[in-house]
């Protein structure tokens, strides 16, 4: 792989950051867009633009078919055999808050579990809350190990007939750890209860097929694999899709109105009410190009980064799983996260700091808020290099 001419695909790439050459690990956050991801957009407006599935005419039939076949192709990419179950939303968060709604307000009654872990992105916990409220239904969790894992022991004893859904991370924003996802959703199955898996930060690292692991649910989002903002994906077995009510009401997703009654469209557009983000579904059919081209070689940056990480004197990784992705968060003794982030800015590097929206692992980890550096396809050995002489440098001036 030759990662200069990768880089050579990301226009950001060229500007400064505090007048210093920029290096983006912030990857997990929202990852960066190469020019065909961008450009995509500018083609759509420019050669297709008209709206879709409304019109006859040929500008809106090629509107049309670009956002029904990057449907297929996102089938394909998360090994779908029907593009009937992918449902375009607005990002995970709403694909989360549409099963919360148009499952759980149908399904879940008083007394009845929503099984999560303590590892969830708020976005996994906070829809679940409000449901579960006007359900009477009510969220246990699984705990987080030292080494930033799941005890499957603890899975088998919370699993029992009251629990309807379980909904987990395939992969934890904050520890990279992967979660055995196959092993859960047997399990899960194996005592009746559905699954949502959140792929927000699989997706963009794993060969993903929701057949093989056999979800219910499965989530991501455009934005974090070189996608466009505003897009996120709902896969759900047609099956049940077919049984849940709508989340949102509107144009283009009825079959018929009258003034007393309404009916729905078919699988998926019963979902998709309004004028959908078209332009920016495009752009992520050519951020899935970009994807299949250019394999995920850069956990080689990763691995040569946390070895590195492990020599800083005073820091603290958190999770240590043998199966993880390229995100690597920690704190230095004494030292504020945020602190660290900001003297980092001031040398063109971009990390995160702050609770990573997991305020509850936060609190199972005894912290407020760490760093956090995160890789993609356009990141090489030399930032990292550069990262480590820099924080070591931060360490010195904050110590």
């Amino acid at each position: 792989m030759d990662i200069q001419k990768i880089r050579e695909q990301f226009p950001i790439l060229r500007e400064k950051n505090r007048d210093k050459d920029l290096i983006y690990l912030d990857s997990a956050a929202t990852s960066l867009r190469p020019v065909s991801v961008i450009g995509s957009e500018i083609l759509f407006y420019q050669e297709y633009g008209a709206s879709i599935h409304r019109s006859v005419y040929e500008l809106g039939e090629k509107a049309t078919n670009s956002y029904e076949n990057t449907r297929k192709k996102v089938a394909k990419f998360i090994g779908s055999d029907s593009s009937e179950s992918i449902v375009f939303t607005k990002s995970a968060t709403e694909s989360i808050n549409l099963v919360a709604n148009a499952w759980g307000f149908k399904n879940l009654k008083k007394g009845d579990i929503v099984l999560l872990t303590d590892m969830e992105h708020h976005s996994n916990i906070v829809p679940w809350q409000i449901i579960c409220d006007k359900t009477g239904a009510k969220i246990e969790y699984i705990k987080s190990t030292k080494d930033g894992t799941l005890d499957l022991q603890e899975l088998d004893n919370a699993l029992n007939d009251k629990v309807k859904i379980v909904s987990f991370t395939h992969v934890s924003n904050v520890f990279g750890t992967i979660n055995p996802a196959k092993t859960i959703i047997d399990k899960a199955h194996k005592n009746g209860s559905l699954v949502l898996l959140d792929g927000c930060q699989s997706a963009p690292h794993l060969k993903i097929d929701v057949k093989e692991l056999d979800c219910d649910f499965f989530v991501f989002s455009a934005h974090k694999m070189l996608g466009p903002t505003g897009v996120g994906v709902l896969y759900g077995k047609t099956e049940i899709l077919e049984d849940m009510d709508p989340y949102q009401t509107g144009g283009g997703m009825i079959r018929d109105v009258t003034m007393e009654k309404s009916s729905w469209s078919c699988l998926p557009h019963k979902f998709e009410a309004g004028s959908p983000p078209s332009a920016q579904v495009y752009g992520m059919g050519a951020a899935i190009d970009f994807l299949n081209l250019y394999p995920s070689e850069y956990e080689t940056v990763f691995q040569y980064a946390l070895e590195k990480m492990y020599k800083v004197d005073g820091i603290t990784i958190y999770g240590n799983a043998p199966e993880r992705t390229s995100t690597i968060s920690f704190n230095i003794n004494n030292i504020a996260s945020l602190d660290i982030a900001q003297l980092l800015d001031y040398e063109g590097i971009a990390i995160r700091s702050g609770h990573h929206c997991c305020q509850p692992l936060m609190k199972s980890l005894n912290i407020s808020s760490c760093a956090r550096i995160s890789f993609y396809v356009y990141n090489t050995i030399e930032e990292v290099d550069i990262f480590i002489e820099k924080l070591n440098e931060t360490i010195k001036k904050l110590s």
